[in-house]
């Protein structure tokens, strides 16, 4: 059975760094009507440009995913969608001040906790959902891909990393409001330190920090709290795969099975999906 759609029930604002581009963002939910979907608004820009947070308005997927329509462009946009996907908002409007939303502890924690604080709010109207007739396999790269019937969304991957703090992490769950706050959200980003170096000569994380990563070097795992889960990177894989699966614009049931995943891998799956769904 089709879940109702929803949105939130009040306006709510978040504020803080942003990864990349090390500037203040300042980021509100707001309410939207039926069949809207999730959009993101640029109000810093004049007319107020915007774009919908579907696969097909992907435009890049290095370090993050970025979509795009127009001059109005959002990146890193999967921790918020992670965080409404799991309360089953459908439809909301993101307003933003700038390119990129706050980074907040580099996990979709605070994300979360801004929606429920909005309320959730059903619609008359229903979710559109979409499950596999059979079972689809893909591969991309050194990337490979499993979808299954499910009566619910299912995550599962398979993280490979040569240093040995890491090593290989697996991990499958249900995503539900409560275990993607239990055992999801709370799961920050992570960087090899030996990327680092490029990642700063391509004039990104400016406003990366051991406040809001994860810092894999020399065999350790390194953040300023500690770990909040042994293998926190694999539950942050899951939790940017639930954000781009978001990106169907769908609710998916289906078990996602995904050995190295990452975002270019996520974005190749939602457009299959939509694209099978429109078929």
């Amino acid at each position: 059975m089709n879940d109702p759609q929803k949105t939130i029930g009040e306006p709510a604002k978040l504020s803080g760094i942003a990864l990349h581009t090390g500037v203040r963002a300042r980021l509100t939910l707001n309410p939207a009507p039926k069949d809207t979907g999730i959009v993101f608004r640029r109000i810093d820009i004049p007319g107020n440009p915007s774009v919908r947070a579907l696969a097909t308005n992907v435009v890049d997927t290095n370090r993050g995913t970025t979509i795009a329509s127009g001059n109005a462009a959002v990146s890193t946009v999967e921790h918020v969608l992670a965080a409404l996907a799991a309360l089953g908002i459908t439809n909301a409007m993101v307003d933003m001040d700038g390119p990129e939303p706050p980074i907040c502890d580099g996990s979709a924690l605070p994300y979360l906790e801004l929606a429920k604080s909005a309320g959730i709010a059903e619609q008359n109207a229903l979710a559109k959902t979409w499950t596999p007739e059979k079972p689809i396999e893909m591969g991309f790269g050194q990337s490979s891909v499993l979808v299954e019937p499910a009566d619910e969304l299912r995550v599962s991957c398979v993280l490979e990393h040569g240093e040995a703090s890491i090593g290989t992490q697996s991990l499958e769950m249900p995503v539900t409001p409560e275990s993607f706050e239990k055992e999801l959200a709370p799961a920050r980003t992570f960087c090899d330190f030996r990327d680092l170096k490029q990642l700063i000569a391509m004039g990104l994380v400016k406003g990366g920090s051991l406040d809001n990563a994860i810092i894999i070097h020399d065999g350790a795992m390194i953040c300023k709290e500690g770990l909040r889960y042994a293998d926190e990177p694999a539950r942050h894989k899951l939790l940017d795969m639930v954000g781009d699966i978001a990106l169907t614009g769908m609710s998916v049931k289906a078990t996602v099975k995904v050995v190295r995943p990452g975002h270019s891998t996520n974005i190749e799956l939602a457009k299959k999906i939509m694209a099978l769904a429109n078929a």
